[in-house]
């Protein structure tokens, strides 16, 4: 005899943070016939995407007591995926006419901005938004419920409560750092890329006491997408750039192809008071500055789950599927933690498999069963010798420097994934076009480094994805979504 089907429910939903994940976490959940209130701290929606000049006190972000910046973009910042594999799936990231719009395939940080605004008012999530409002505390009450406190300007801590919460609050705000020998000795400056906004600060100094020009000497580690636009763009105006990057293959050391100041190694091995910065190859600079491009901490310091979800190595857990933990089931989710992703359609998909399970119309299977998946996921990561920090990469690694890095091997391809929870949530599989476009973006971005934002070879999955978009997003009317059928997509 099968189990009785739980009636569909209406819950009460908090959400933290009003970037895409809460965004559209918001737009998942009020469909879903949920009620909906979202935290923002910041004035306007957008999240990482409100770009910000203002950088923190303390250069590398560790000092507790400073002042955060939330966002952590450089002025000059484009995307490095195209816009039509950034867009949520119903509401395509099409370039707009208007002033200041960016319509190239790659654009600016800005233009991202404007489509998250554009989104948010066009479904209407912006009334659902509490601005100037952070979340201080949260934690489950005695009767199951949770409670949330929050301070908006005024200061004063408020109470409320609710059914489910779910954190949207990203995690590109507070930086990791690279630590090696000698660094408490070393003479330089450091910075992290979080606080990196324009090459200025590395620009060539001059000796005030012989008034002669001396160039700066810049170590940075990291080989991200975003540690190759900050090493470009500082060669243009600093003497030296050295690449720290791991598991550098020995052929690809050296000076890098095409650049006359720029330098790859492998990982710093130590930094002496003379300023010394010696390699693991065994190269040694004298450098001026070190920029760590190492990455971000996952932070939730107004989450009190009683230790039933921790952050250890970076490894948020333990969450099922990495969205949900297996003890607070279904009223605490989290959107958002997986990275090298095409971000906002795995936003989207984990928004509808939380909005449906908390209306009881989607099923998840025992805490027992969630619990063992995850740890034979956790098992197969520590068999292949991946390091804890790499639990939430779910994707096959690209970069931009020659080089090759230690990644993981069995962590769940990002489109497998995807297309997994689409499952749950009873959707069709994600269109072929969008996998292989992201594919080819990836293969670009290691071809051509400084130029494949503007030169390609998809232009036949451009032509794909067009010809879907055509069936949805195309005009904007009184605040309602049309299709090019009239018909609205709200």
């Amino acid at each position: 005899m099968s189990a009785a089907i739980p009636p569909l429910a209406s819950r009460h939903v908090a959400v933290i943070g009003a970037g895409a994940g809460g965004l559209v976490a918001a737009r998942e959940l009020r469909r879903e016939g949920h009620r909906v209130v979202v935290y923002e701290r910041g004035d306007q929606v957008g999240g990482t995407w409100v770009y910000s000049s203002k950088v923190e006190s303390d250069p590398l972000g560790l000092d507790p007591n400073r002042a955060v910046v939330h966002s952590s973009l450089y002025q000059s910042l484009r995307t490095n995926l195209a816009r039509e594999i950034m867009g949520f799936m119903d509401y395509p990231f099409v370039a707009k006419e208007g002033k200041g719009r960016d319509p190239r395939r790659f654009p600016r940080h800005r233009e991202v901005l404007e489509y998250l605004q554009d989104f948010a008012s066009a479904f209407e999530i912006t009334e659902l938004v509490r601005f100037e409002t952070e979340v201080v505390f949260v934690k489950l009450a005695e009767d199951g419920k949770w409670k949330v406190r929050s301070k908006g300007r005024s200061g004063v801590g408020v109470d409320e409560i609710y059914d489910a919460v779910v954190v949207c609050n990203g995690h590109y705000t507070y930086p990791r750092i690279a630590h090696f020998p000698g660094i408490n000795v070393w003479p330089g400056k450091q910075m992290h890329s979080h606080n990196y906004r324009t090459p200025e600060p590395f620009q060539d100094q001059i000796d005030l006491v012989s008034s002669l020009l001396f160039g700066q000497v810049v170590v940075l580690i990291g080989s991200s997408a975003s540690a190759v636009d900050i090493s470009v763009e500082i060669a243009g105006v600093a003497k030296e750039v050295h690449i720290a990057a791991r598991s550098v293959e020995d052929d690809k050391l050296g000076k890098l192809p095409g650049n006359e100041n720029i330098w790859l190694h492998s990982m710093i091995d130590h930094v002496y008071e003379d300023g010394r910065v010696v390699f693991l190859d065994g190269n040694a600079v004298c450098a001026d500055f070190i920029l760590h491009c190492t990455g971000y901490k996952y932070h939730f310091p107004f989450l009190d789950t009683n230790g039933e979800v921790t952050v250890d190595d970076n490894r948020v857990g333990p969450l099922y599927k990495h969205v949900f933990p297996p003890a607070l089931t279904p009223w605490l989710s989290f959107v958002g933690l997986p990275w090298k992703v095409a971000p906002f359609i795995l936003f989207e998909l984990q928004s509808k498999w939380i909005a449906g399970t908390l209306s009881n119309r989607i099923a998840l299977p025992s805490k027992e069963e969630m619990t063992e998946d995850i740890q034979d996921f956790y098992s197969s990561l520590e068999t292949s010798g991946t390091p804890k920090r790499y639990t939430h990469n779910l994707g096959v690694t690209q970069v931009s420097f020659p080089i090759t890095l230690s990644n993981p091997a069995t962590s769940i391809n990002v489109w497998d994934y995807d297309n997994w929870i689409a499952g749950q949530c009873g959707l069709p599989k994600i269109a072929e076009w969008r996998r292989k476009m992201y594919e080819a973006n990836s293969k670009n971005r290691v071809v051509r480094p400084q130029t494949y934002r503007d030169e390609w070879d998809d232009d036949e999955l451009i032509l794909e994805a067009q010809e879907e978009f055509s069936g949805y997003t195309t005009i904007l009317t009184s605040n309602s979504v049309l299709s090019i059928d009239g018909r609205s997509r709200i």
